[in-house]
């Protein structure tokens, strides 16, 4: 074991510190990285606060790393020292059942090991997360970051660019597409970029005129104001897919009737309360209501590539990680855009 340098949750409830943990000493397919950048996410927050079922502490959270190749074991031939590589949500899996053997490693029937919060496939040893000055993976579950993208803004894309890269691809967005983008924070910017470079027109839902000149210039043709009263009249059986990227309670029966029939609506935000949908809004139309969860590991290596082709990362605010307690604060308050990414060469200064 190796102990490493982080900012983690000593117990529930409490502001993250610095700490200690301890890493493995790297096996013959594992890689090392020096963490170079950690996106922040939502669920970072309620994690580490234990607000989503029981917490393993210490917790230092972080799904969203970038990092440096320091160090390969005997048998690694995916990525060389000196590579920059990224981890998103999961570092291992069982290998064995039929998710893991499409691709679909998130899926894994034995459970895949997250990234933080949880423990190794032997169940036993912990795993912690970016917010660290190294992490130590199987290199089957990193990806190559591509030349040419700014690896700050790179970092989100492991989380919140797989999540909405995913189920464009699974549900075959393609030039012409009419996509419409419910929310426009963390999620719902990486949507439009990402919809926009496959080549669809794509109309954002915010709650406000406040986000429309920044949802234009992410790549949306048409920004619609919903607290307006009869402001989702017009677009009604218009759109062939939609993007729900918002976690708060609000009426799904009201984007469903916007699909075309046979559109999909994909949820992608994770509201905590359970939200009535009405048969009606399905049967009428032959409309869809499904659900996307990340993506597979050759899927987030497809989705880096795509954005370097496109030249696509996050709008990012970048900040060290002596002011994350503040950054969870203003996440609360929708007060960042559009994800925040921790330079963590503060962590070593």
């Amino acid at each position: 074991m190796n102990e490493v340098r982080a900012w983690g949750a000593p117990a529930p409830g409490q502001p993250l510190a610095p700490m200690t943990v301890e890493r493995r000493a790297p096996g013959p397919h594992d890689i090392v990285l020096e963490v170079l950048y950690c996106g922040v996410c939502h669920s970072d927050i309620h994690q580490a606060r234990d607000e989503w079922f029981p917490g393993m502490y210490p917790m230092v959270p972080g799904h969203e790393v970038v990092g440096r190749v320091v160090e390969v074991g005997s048998a690694a031939r995916k990525l060389e020292v000196g590579a920059l590589a990224g981890i998103g949500c999961l570092v291992d899996s069982c290998r064995a059942c039929r998710p893991c053997g499409d691709g679909l490693e998130q899926f894994c029937e034995q459970g895949a090991a997250p990234t933080y919060n949880g423990t190794e496939m032997d169940r036993k040893t912990p795993t912690y997360g970016g917010y660290s000055a190294q992490i130590v993976v199987d290199e089957r579950y990193a990806v190559r970051v591509p030349d040419g993208l700014d690896p700050a803004g790179v970092a989100p894309l492991l989380c919140a660019g797989i999540t909405t890269y995913s189920p464009l691809r699974h549900w075959g967005c393609k030039p012409g597409d009419r996509v419409g983008v419910v929310g426009l924070g963390g999620l719902g910017h990486m949507a439009v970029k990402l919809a926009a470079s496959m080549g669809a027109e794509v109309t954002v839902f915010s709650t406000s005129d406040a986000k429309a000149a920044d949802a234009r210039r992410l790549g949306a043709t048409h920004f619609v104001a919903t607290g307006r009263e009869g402001a989702l009249a017009p677009l009604a059986g218009k759109l062939d897919l939609i993007l729900d990227t918002v976690s708060a309670t609000h009426d799904y029966n009201a984007y469903l009737a916007l699909l075309r029939p046979r559109g999909t609506m994909i949820v992608v935000g994770a509201p905590t309360d359970a939200i009535p949908v009405h048969a009606f809004s399905l049967i009428m139309g032959n409309r869809t209501l499904a659900g996307s969860q990340i993506g597979g590991i050759a899927e987030t290596q497809e989705m880096l590539d795509h954005c370097a082709k496109h030249g696509i990362v996050s709008d990012i605010e970048v900040i060290p990680i002596q002011q994350i307690n503040e950054a969870y604060e203003r996440v609360l308050k929708s007060d960042v855009r559009y994800r925040f990414v921790i330079d963590m060469s503060s962590l070593r200064g």
